[in-house]
């Protein structure tokens, strides 16, 4: 069976992508651990790639100039309801996608896998630059001229399963495949249990009601 990277953050999107690729691939989940105030989302990331049958690799990295309210403890997360108005919120994390897709194609590379997968969306999502088609496919022409297993040995393919998938979707396609969605985390904030206001618990909940 051929190898593949799953980025895995904990949350439902991520989790519902990993078990759609163990369906093909050998798969090795990578877990970020980036200073995020939702630090418990890396414990459920854990849990899901355990309950999967996974390996995982636990990436401890540093983002010191912060830039989103997800990283600065000075800057509260937005609480503003999931309307779709165009504008990139103070969640966004600068350019965390093309760093997170950059480790996960350097191991790639490593292990010999032939494919990164990465749960992002483009539907019902909170606007952000990097989770969006076009920014895929640029990444992927870069990966194809940026490393040796594009230049000779046909690439590493960068893999978005739910990316027109609506939340409502990707819950019933968790539920298809018995996905531990109760294990998963979606909450901006990192308490004892999710907020309920925040964009993307806000997010999970209207997902959830839709899909009964």
């Amino acid at each position: 069976m051929k190898k593949a990277i799953v980025l895995l953050s904990g949350g439902m999107d991520s989790a519902v992508t990993l078990y759609m690729a163990r369906e093909t691939h050998e798969c090795h989940a990578l877990i970020f651990d980036y200073g995020q105030k939702a630090a418990k989302e890396v414990l459920f990331a854990q849990k899901i790639a355990e309950e999967a049958g996974c390996a995982y690799y636990m990436m401890n990295i540093s983002l010191p100039w912060q830039g989103s309210s997800l990283l600065d403890d000075e800057r509260k997360v937005s609480m503003r309801p999931a309307a779709g108005d165009g504008k990139i919120p103070d969640t966004y994390v600068p350019a965390r996608n093309m760093l997170f897709l950059g480790y996960g194609v350097s191991y790639a590379e490593a292990i010999g896998a032939e494919a990164v997968f990465i749960g992002a969306q483009q539907l019902d999502f909170s606007g952000y630059p990097d989770c969006r088609d076009d920014f895929f496919s640029a990444f992927q022409k870069a990966v194809l001229l940026g490393t040796k297993k594009g230049r000779k040995e046909g690439g590493i393919r960068i893999i978005t399963p739910i990316i027109n998938k609506t939340k409502k979707e990707i819950v019933q396609e968790g539920r298809r495949l018995n996905v531990p969605l109760e294990h998963t985390w979606s909450c901006y904030l990192g308490g004892e249990s999710p907020c309920g206001e925040c964009e993307s618990c806000r997010l999970r909940i209207k997902a959830f009601e839709e899909a009964v």
